[in-house]
């Protein structure tokens, strides 16, 4: 079968959530028993590290959603000169990715409301942040839910890769 762009954009657009699908999504998908994965971050420049959080998350066999951080909350948490990539760039790169089932778009500068809005079964963070300094943990513990940190691989930061092109 022959790739083509319309089937992949459709493919691709089916996975962008917001407030008026998020809900609907969420019934769908626990309906059919699958557990709801979530993490976060600005994926400003989308490097090896991410990607192995990425398929770490979605080993853990469920839906995966990742939420994504607006160009004008990269701003304030990064500085001036971020996102290096605006927030449509960075939710179309992720949405194409194979492991990601769902990404969505917050606002604020932190997830919990978003978090607060989904209960996730399963909150997954890097290993740059202990569970006790993850946003959202201790309610979706609350929930019933867990929180998995996973190890970050050694020499891949965006901050790392912004120098090294400078």
């Amino acid at each position: 079968m022959r790739w083509h762009p319309t089937s992949y954009h459709e493919f691709i657009q089916q996975k962008f959530l917001n407030d008026n699908n998020l809900s609907k999504t969420l019934f769908l998908w626990r309906f059919k028993s699958n557990p709801i994965v979530f993490t976060n971050g600005c994926f400003d420049l989308l490097h090896d590290g991410h990607l192995e959080l990425l398929i770490k998350a979605k080993q853990l066999h469920g839906k995966l959603i990742v939420g994504i951080n607006n160009d004008a909350s990269v701003k304030r948490l990064k500085g001036e000169s971020r996102p290096i990539k605006n927030q449509n760039s960075r939710l179309l790169q992720l949405a194409a990715l194979q492991m990601v089932d769902g990404v969505i778009l917050f606002e604020e500068d932190t997830p919990l409301d978003l978090i607060k809005k989904i209960e996730p079964d399963i909150l997954v963070k890097g290993g740059d942040y202990q569970i006790e300094t993850i946003v959202g943990a201790k309610e979706v513990m609350a929930n019933g839910g867990r929180v998995e940190v996973i190890p970050l691989v050694e020499g891949f930061s965006t901050t790392n890769l912004i120098q090294k092109m400078k």
